[in-house]
């Protein structure tokens, strides 16, 4: 602002990762327009994606090296009013670089390199696997719309206001409403795309009624003031008319009630879980994976960031009903995974079960409130490992004539031992048992959270899920192990960008198995 005399300064190397993200994106963009038409014009546009992702990755290392908090875009102290002691408020700032918005961006960046790779690939075959024109995919739009969902994704768990909180969530999500259509004439990535759109589109409706009337109760939208406004209005609800008082509690109820099932949508979890299945099956594998870990990851920390920095102090309130979501999540997800017969769709309700387990320690969150949120970020970056390795597999093998099918994957590990048992590897850590430790010890972190909170009931219905899940996860890796059916010999054809995908995300896990204090000391 320069009308009244002041000049927000802007911190630069706040902002840097999603900054080096949106101008590669723009590069891709020009390399798109300008390049002469190549065969390999695809492969450059993939690997100047994968180097900005790379220089984002080391910029978000730097910053958490360096340690500390960097805050931006803030509304200076003067401007601030008073609080409620009559003392000068602190600035509020909409952007934050602090430990779990770093934690997360890393999380998110990391897959973002493994998702890049898998697209390299994607991008080269058609959907039969070979260079079939009805299933070529425009390199440039794809990469541009990746990298602009990546920002996004980024931006989010910075956001300290309600404004850029929604803002960044739309910036993760409307790219990939076009990736998902993004091969031409595939009438079921149209579908999963119409889905997925006419989803997204209600939780944004939601999500913005209950921020207009979150901003209405309080007058505010950064977070910290929210949190202040809400626990003034509660002290001083003796000195305002009962009638006065208890309208304000409604609405306030409502508007938490309303921003937290958009975020519920956002991450599937029960009751709008409904269009995971079809939207992971007809989108490209690589947009599936995207799905699954980056815009789970971001819908995770925007509703983190909703419930722990604006409504701690209604902890109370919220933390039952998000004890009930986990549990029915976790359960509905196992439920279908059971039933399903192809990989993607397995997987994509499998991760409709692992958000229940994220959600879980979150519903203890008034008893612990930092055991609460390691527990659940610590859950979320060996998930986001593991599912990795799955997702990496499963593009190879849908190359293969009805590779699509879970039969398709017998006698894999026999045919094909790498893929296969990095498969194998995946879905053992899925389960939680050796040698996949990283699955247990992200279980043990959950549980122990759940039990230390006093949520018996809570950490009863995991233990049954848990078992429920070892159903599917063993039998799918059982069938790695089968014979193959008479005559049945084909190897998975490779690819050297998946490759390297399946083995950056098999090291990853296994250093989570083997020092897990890597991951629970950074998230905790």
């Amino acid at each position: 602002m320069t009308g009244g005399g002041v000049i927000q300064s802007i911190d630069y190397a706040a902002v840097a990762a999603p900054l080096v993200l949106a101008l590669v994106a723009g590069l891709v963009l020009l390399l798109d327009a300008f390049l002469p038409a190549r065969p390999g014009g695809a492969r450059v546009l993939g690997l100047v994606t994968l180097g900005g992702m790379v220089a984002a990755l080391a910029v978000v290392a730097v910053q958490a090296a360096g340690g500390g908090t960097r805050r931006t875009f803030c509304v200076p102290a003067s401007l601030a009013g008073a609080s409620a002691t009559g003392r000068a408020a602190p600035a509020s700032c909409s952007f934050v670089a602090d430990r779990f918005s770093l934690v997360i961006a890393a999380v998110v960046l990391a897959a973002g390199v493994v998702v890049v790779l898998l697209s390299m690939t994607e991008i080269a075959t058609g959907r039969d696997g070979g260079p079939a024109e009805r299933g070529r995919i425009p390199a440039g739009e794809w990469y541009f719309l990746l990298l602009a969902t990546l920002t996004g994704a980024v931006l989010l768990p910075a956001s300290r206001d309600l404004i850029m909180l929604v803002v960044s969530l739309e910036l993760v999500s409307l790219p990939v409403f076009a990736l998902t259509a993004l091969r031409r004439h595939d009438g079921r990535a149209a579908e999963a795309a119409l889905k997925l759109f006419l989803v997204s589109v209600v939780s944004t409706a939601v999500t913005l009624f209950g921020v207009s009337l979150l901003y209405g109760v309080t007058g505010s939208v950064h977070l910290d003031r929210i949190d202040a406004a809400l626990r003034t209005a509660g002290d001083m609800t003796g000195g305002i008319a009962g009638s006065a008082a208890g309208d304000m509690a409604r609405v306030t109820v409502v508007a938490i009630v309303l921003v937290a099932s958009g975020f519920a949508f956002k991450i599937a979890a029960v009751p709008f879980h409904f269009w995971a299945g079809d939207v992971y099956r007809g989108a490209p594998v690589p947009v599936a994976a995207l799905l699954s870990v980056v815009s789970k990851a971001s819908g995770f920390a925007g509703l983190i960031l909703l419930l722990t920095y604006a409504l701690p102090g209604k902890a109370a309130l919220w933390a039952p009903g998000v004890a009930v979501v986990a549990a029915l999540t976790m359960t509905a997800g196992n439920v279908l995974a059971m039933r399903q017969r192809g990989a993607v769709r397995l997987l994509a309700w499998s991760s409709v079960a692992q958000s229940g387990y994220i959600l879980a320690p979150l519903a203890v969150y008034a008893v612990a409130p930092r055991a609460a949120v390691g527990a659940s970020v610590a859950y979320l970056v060996f998930y986001a490992a593991m599912n990795l390795i799955a997702f990496a597999v499963v593009l190879l093998v849908a190359r293969l004539p009805g590779g699509q099918d879970l039969e398709a994957y017998r006698g894999l590990a026999l045919r094909s031992p790498a893929a296969g048992l990095s498969l194998a590897f995946a879905l053992v850590c899925l389960a939680g048992l050796p040698p996949g430790l990283a699955g247990l010890f992200a279980k043990i972190v959950v549980f122990r959270a759940v039990v230390d909170g006093g949520l018996g009931w809570l950490a009863l219905v995991m233990a049954a899920n848990t078992v429920a899940g070892l159903y599917y996860y063993i039998a799918w890796t059982a069938r790695l192990f089968a014979p193959s059916a008479a005559g049945e010999s084909r190897t998975v054809p490779t690819r050297a960008a998946a490759g390297v995908a399946v083995a950056v995300t098999v090291a990853v896990t296994v250093v989570f198995s083997v020092a897990p204090q890597v991951v629970l000391s950074v998230s905790g």
